[in-house]
């Protein structure tokens, strides 16, 4: 093998191995019922998770910053407001990878124009 056929092996082996990139998305995060998983935001409705079906990966483990502001809507389950690093898949509208979730003020999401209202 050539010294460029090497280098291009090299590089199509990296970009095979190249991890999807995180994105922030920021939102509505709903938990109405265990294990349902929802985040809200400007493009429309993710699936994070549903109970007996798809869990993204990393949900579970992902390090959770920020004072949590919960809305209870079903006993322990509800709503609060929150910006995740994730990987996503845009054509199932489905989160594929959780990195880090980041609780925010329900103010910030109540107030941003992109975000459908929580109000009944």
């Amino acid at each position: 093998m050539s010294g460029k056929q090497q280098l291009l092996a090299l590089a199509l082996a990296a970009l095979a191995t190249t991890p999807a990139l995180a994105e922030t998305r920021c939102g509505w995060l709903m938990n109405p019922t265990p294990a349902n998983w929802w985040l809200i935001d400007a493009d429309g409705e993710w699936t994070i998770g549903e109970q007996g079906g798809y869990q993204a990966p990393g949900f579970d483990d992902a390090p959770w910053t920020g004072t949590r502001e919960q809305v209870p809507v079903n006993g322990y389950y509800g709503y609060e407001c929150a910006c995740m690093a994730v990987t996503s898949d845009a054509d199932t509208m489905t989160i594929t990878r959780v990195i880090s979730v980041r609780s925010k003020p329900l103010k910030a999401c109540e107030d941003d124009p992109k975000l459908p209202s929580m109000e009944s």
